[in-house]
């Protein structure tokens, strides 16, 4: 077995930029398994040190608990049965990463595939932890106009963000996606913009499923099937990828925002959206200050995200374990779901 189709997988990307619907695709493919966000692999490696020594059969149990009846993680979606799952963790091997990858692979087991991925637009900003845990991870990066990422964004009611923290989170996942490629190499990152998957479907996958080594499936392009299945009518938000891929929100932009909204962000991200193709309008500078309050949001994130790293490099010290998974291979799997 070629150990490039065992390698996990995992997509990232400004919130609103598509990545829920890459990730209905993804999951359409035939031998890849890849549910909803689940919000545990980041919320686990930072309560890591909570669990203590996973040598210890208890501390693997109360990990298994936590990930499996957290409040908070949504291992629900998975509709994976729990005690079969803390079993599996209790008798694997004992390192945070084997715990979240035996998660994974009972999902994947569950739909008939041998693979699985995940999806989380912020793991932008967790590739390193990522890696800590998944050496052997591939990452698809995402990435839409960010004029439209931004008006879309300021829509959502669950974003507490301005127009300014909008603009600057585009363009801190775009910074990252540019550091990222020559970094990682061609096999292990591949970044593709959401206006070319909507616009020609097959062949933006034909070239992601390259990159992955797969085949293509032409079921991805009809991945709405399963979203209408999977994605809640109550999340508004997500309710286009009930639909066949199209492009009528490309350019929403022109519409959703105000003038002097369009105006600043056009500016903060213009050098941005030019290397990514994306042609500019000529909007107007926008005032003084509007780019005062954009460049003060810059440096506050900046001196958190340079704190928070130091912390991690101290904590990463105290670890009675190591993180990274044990756990490798393609996942047996003796049949498919119906409707997987």
């Amino acid at each position: 077995m070629n150990p490039q189709l065992s390698r996990p997988v995992f997509v990232l990307g400004c919130p609103r930029s598509g990545t829920t619907l890459l990730q209905q695709m993804l999951h359409s493919h035939r031998r890849i398994a890849f549910p909803s966000e689940t919000r545990f692999v980041h919320t686990a490696y930072e309560a890591r040190h909570r669990f203590g020594d996973l040598e210890r059969v208890a501390n693997r149990r109360a990990l298994a608990e936590w990930i499996t009846r957290g409040g908070n993680t949504k291992f629900r979606v998975l509709e994976l049965d729990a005690d079969e799952v803390i079993e599996e963790i209790v008798h694997g091997p004992p390192t945070l990463g084997s715990a979240l990858a035996i998660v994974f692979r009972a999902y994947a087991r569950r739909h008939g595939k041998p693979r699985w991925g995940d999806k989380r637009p912020s793991y932008f900003r967790r590739v390193p932890m990522l890696r800590r845990m998944f050496p052997d991870a591939q990452f698809v990066h995402l990435v839409r106009d960010g004029r439209d990422a931004v008006s879309s964004l300021m829509r959502m009611p669950w974003f507490e963000g301005d127009i300014h923290a909008a603009a600057l989170t585009w363009r801190e996942a775009v910074d990252t996606g540019k550091r990222l490629g020559p970094r990682l190499g061609a096999g292990t990152f591949h970044e593709l913009r959401y206006e070319d998957l909507v616009t020609d479907p097959r062949l933006a996958l034909v070239r992601l499923c390259a990159f992955l080594g797969e085949e293509y499936d032409p079921e991805m392009t009809r991945a709405y099937r399963h979203a209408r299945r999977t994605v809640p009518a109550a999340r508004a938000w997500h309710l286009g990828t009930h639909e066949a891929p199209n492009t009528r929100s490309v350019g929403a932009w022109r519409d959703r925002l105000q003038g002097w909204e369009a105006d600043l962000v056009e500016h903060v991200l213009a050098s941005r959206l030019l290397d990514h193709g994306y042609a500019l309008s000529g909007a107007a500078r926008p005032g003084a200050a509007g780019l005062a309050r954009f460049h003060r949001i810059a440096a506050h994130r900046w001196r958190s995200r340079h704190a928070h790293a130091v912390l991690d490099r101290f904590a990463q010290a105290r670890e009675p374990n190591p993180v990274v998974s044990r756990v490798r291979g393609p996942v047996p799997v003796a049949g498919r779901l119906d409707g997987s």
